[in-house]
C-alpha cells in the first residue's frame, strides 16, 4: 500500500513558506505486533509544531531535513495487530502529515478513541481533543483555577485559548482575552462569553489596558503566547497568583533570536506558581476531560469554532495560515470531504 506524506524540505526562516515543504509516496511496512495501521480522516495542525521545524532542543527533537512533519492525526483503524483495536475503531497519536499512520504503544497520545455517533469527527481534534484537554488540564490542575478567579487568557481566539476562556467562565470565574485583531475582540465576547477582550495590537499601552481590566490583578493567567504579554502580565499577578504555561507562540517563528522577559523577578515578588505542561502527562484527567468537554458542547454551553481545510495538499497552507496569525478556533485538515465538521452540525440553543 502506498502511503502519501509531507516531509521538511528545507528550514523556514520566520513564517513558513510552500518551499518548506515537499510531497512523497511510500511503501508501507508490514505491521509488527503491538501495531495498527490507521487511514487518517483529520490532522491537528499545531502552533507548536513550528519549534520542531528548527534545529533547535525542544521537548521533542527537532524534524531532520526529510522528515515527516509532525502533527496529531485521527484514523479509522484498517489493520491492527493490537488487542486494543479492532478494524473500523479511531486511533489517535503524534504521528504526521500522511494519508496513513503506523501507530505503536509508543507514540505520543496513543489513545482509542471513543467516537460518538451525535459529534462531528472533527470535534475530536478540536474542543474534544486534545486541545480541550489542554485547555482543561492546565485550567484544573497546573492553574489549580477556582470558582472567583479573575483569569486572563492569551491567544484567545486560537484553539486552546477559545476552549480555556469557555471552561473557566463555565467553572464560575471572570474571564478576559487577549486577541490580535478587532473581529478577534468581538468574536471572543459575543460568541464566546469572555467577559472581556483586548486588542493587543490596538492597545496603545498594554499594560494600561491590562490593568483597566484587572484593577485587583490578576489571580490566572493562562499562557499561550510569552513574549511581551507574559512580560506585561508579571507585574499585574496577584500575590500567590498561578501561571500555567501552554505555549510560546511569540517566539515560535523567531526562536533564534527570543524576546528577553525583564520582569521575571515578579515570579518572587508575587510568589507566582509559573509552570510549563504538556497535557498528555496529566493521562489520569483524560477521560474526565474528554467526558466534560464533550458534555458541554452537546449541551452548547461551549462553542467549538474551527477551520477547516480539505485534502493533504492542503495542510502546508493550513499551517503557515496559522502561523501567520489568520485563523481563528481550531485550524484541522480533513483527508477528504467526507468528513463531517462543525459546519455539518448544530448544537441545541444553551438558555
Amino acid at each position: 500500500m502506498i502511503n502519501r506524506r509531507i516531509v521538511l524540505a528545507s528550514r523556514p526562516t520566520g513564517v513558513p513558506v510552500p518551499d518548506n515543504f515537499r510531497i512523497e509516496e511510500v511503501e508501507l511496512p508490514a505491521l509488527e505486533d503491538g501495531q495498527v495501521l490507521l487511514e487518517n480522516r483529520v490532522f491537528a495542525i499545531d502552533p507548536a509544531v513550528r519549534g520542531m521545524l528548527d534545529d533547535v532542543k525542544s521537548y521533542l527533537p527537532p524534524v531532520p531535513l526529510d522528515g515527516l512533519i509532525p502533527t496529531m492525526v485521527l484514523g479509522r483503524v484498517v489493520q491492527s495487530r493490537n488487542p486494543d483495536f479492532r478494524e473500523g475503531d479511531y486511533g489517535r497519536a503524534f504521528i504526521g502529515w500522511e494519508t496513513h499512520s503506523v501507530i505503536a504503544p509508543g507514540s505520543v497520545g496513543f489513545e482509542n478513541v471513543r467516537v460518538a455517533d451525535d459529534l462531528p469527527l472533527t470535534a475530536y481534534m478540536g474542543a474534544c481533543g486534545w486541545s480541550g484537554i489542554t485547555a482543561y488540564v492546565g485550567l484544573k490542575r497546573y492553574g489549580e483555577m477556582r470558582a472567583g478567579d479573575e483569569v486572563l487568557v492569551s491567544a484567545a481566539a486560537g484553539a486552546v485559548g477559545s476552549v480555556a476562556g469557555q471552561v473557566a467562565r463555565l467553572s464560575g470565574c471572570r474571564v478576559v482575552g487577549t486577541v490580535g485583531s478587532p473581529e478577534k475582540a468581538r468574536h471572543i465576547v459575543e460568541d464566546l462569553g469572555f467577559d472581556g477582550a483586548i486588542d493587543y495590537r490596538a492597545a496603545a499601552d498594554l499594560d494600561a489596558e491590562i490593568q483597566r481590566h484587572f484593577p485587583n490583578g490578576i489571580d490566572l493567567y493562562f499562557d499561550n503566547v510569552g513574549g511581551v504579554t507574559l512580560d506585561t502580565v508579571l507585574p499585574r499577578m496577584k500575590a500567590f497568583g498561578r501561571i500555567p504555561v501552554c505555549g510560546m507562540i511569540a517566539n515560535y517563528n523567531h526562536q533564534a533570536d527570543p524576546y528577553r522577559v525583564r520582569n521575571l523577578w515578579q515570579v518572587l515578588v508575587n510568589r507566582i506558581t509559573m509552570r510549563g505542561f504538556l497535557a498528555y502527562e496529566a493521562a489520569d484527567m483524560l477521560h474526565e476531560a474528554e467526558e466534560a468537554l464533550a458534555n458541554w458542547v452537546r449541551s452548547g454551553q461551549l462553542t467549538a469554532t474551527e477551520n477547516v481545510a480539505t485534502g493533504l495538499d492542503a495542510t502546508p497552507d493550513a499551517f503557515i495560515r496559522l502561523m501567520s496569525g489568520e485563523t481563528t478556533g481550531k485550524t484541522l485538515v480533513r483527508l477528504d470531504d467526507r468528513v463531517s465538521t462543525l459546519r455539518d452540525w448544530k448544537a441545541p440553543a444553551h438558555v
